[in-house]
């Protein structure tokens, strides 16, 4: 804590939670083995983000592409935000933590969907954090799909083409109104965004560590928040 800049804090951390299958494959596990243990990974980070004050977390929980895993993997991850929801709802509520999600929620099934409903609303006035969940989402496809909303409003006279621009298309996003992510972790290693806040990541400072997501606890973030604090942020421009 004593190397962190309390001024200069990332208002938005965005994190790809990246490993839990090969962390349960190392150990003989089965992979929902390394989804459970992915859980408390997030418990511990979002404790060291409300810590820190810091105004919003985004986490990849489901991507649009994991449809294509194995039934019982698929069933496995569903049960398991279900439980989540279920029994940290109250403690989340209680510290003044928002739930939000992005993605494409309405397709999720019935049982997981509710729970974020009831989370969503319950949570709904808090304004200490912003836990932002990404559900069934996928960033290409969200960029579609404001396309389409955009063309829509051109065809049906709500706005001219010509006024679109940048911050117009934010608008029609999923995370509308929400600042970008300033720091995205990715664990395990991997170097790719994989279909994860592609317009929103335009600027964001990544940084990548080999830990797998089960691992990733309080030093990980805090080494991460370091080293976002050494980086010099310019945003295409120069400092004179």
């Amino acid at each position: 804590m004593k190397q962190i800049d309390s001024q200069r804090l990332p208002r938005h951390i965005a994190i790809i939670m990246d490993g839990n299958g090969r962390w349960a494959n190392r150990r003989g596990l089965p992979r929902a083995a390394g989804h459970r243990a992915g859980v408390e990974s997030l418990r511990r980070v979002l404790e060291t983000c409300e810590d820190l004050r810091i105004g919003v977390l985004t986490v990849y929980a489901f991507s649009t592409e994991n449809w294509k895993r194995p039934a019982d993997e698929v069933s496995a991850l569903m049960d398991l935000l279900v439980e989540y929801l279920q029994r940290e709802l109250d403690d989340l509520h209680q510290k003044g933590v928002r739930v939000s999600t992005i993605g494409l929620i309405s397709d999720l099934p019935e049982r997981p969907r509710k729970e974020l409903e009831k989370a969503i609303q319950k949570t709904s006035k808090n304004d200490k954090m912003v836990l932002n969940v990404a559900l069934n989402y996928g960033g290409r496809l969200e960029i579609v799909e404001a396309v389409k909303k955009i063309a829509t409003d051109v065809s049906n006279g709500r706005m001219k083409a010509e006024e679109i621009d940048e911050n117009l298309f934010e608008q029609y996003l999923y995370t509308a109104g929400m600042v970008d992510p300033d720091l995205l972790i990715r664990p395990s290693g991997e170097l790719r965004l994989s279909n994860f806040l592609l317009w929103q990541s335009a600027y964001t400072e990544i940084w990548v560590t080999p830990t797998l997501w089960p691992d990733f606890g309080r030093i990980e973030l805090m080494q991460a928040i370091i080293d976002f604090q050494k980086r010099d942020r310019r945003f295409g421009g120069v400092k004179v």
